[in-house]
């Protein structure tokens, strides 16, 4: 008769893609910061340049800003006009690539699975 011996490292594993999808929702809020700076309105380039992805792996989440005094402005202000960009920049970008988002999430996700 033959003996199994098992160990169980489920705290290893879940380190593991909690790191993975840390470094996922990292790489996602990159993305969305890279397809809203397209869109966001152009003049001194001040406002594209203060765009910020950053991401929490503690807390398993991620955000993209600007740092800007009148970002908020510029994004809400349906009334503005602009030659490059529009307004809702950022809620438009993160709204077209969702799917991408949550493909760049789930793959790194896998990865850390392997």
């Amino acid at each position: 008769m033959r003996s199994l011996t098992m160990s169980w490292r489920g705290d290893q594993v879940d380190r593991t893609v909690r790191r993975a999808t840390s470094d996922g929702l990292q790489l996602a809020a990159e993305h969305v910061r890279g397809a809203a700076v397209q869109r966001t309105p152009l003049d001194t380039a001040a406002l594209r340049n203060s765009a910020v992805a950053s991401s929490d792996p503690v807390n398993l989440n991620a955000a993209v800003s600007y740092d800007t005094p009148y970002a908020v402005r510029q994004h809400e202000e349906l009334s503005y006009r602009h030659r490059d960009g529009e307004a809702k920049f950022l809620e438009r970008a993160l709204s077209a690539e969702r799917a991408r988002v949550m493909a760049i999430i789930a793959a790194a996700a896998r990865r850390g699975t392997r």
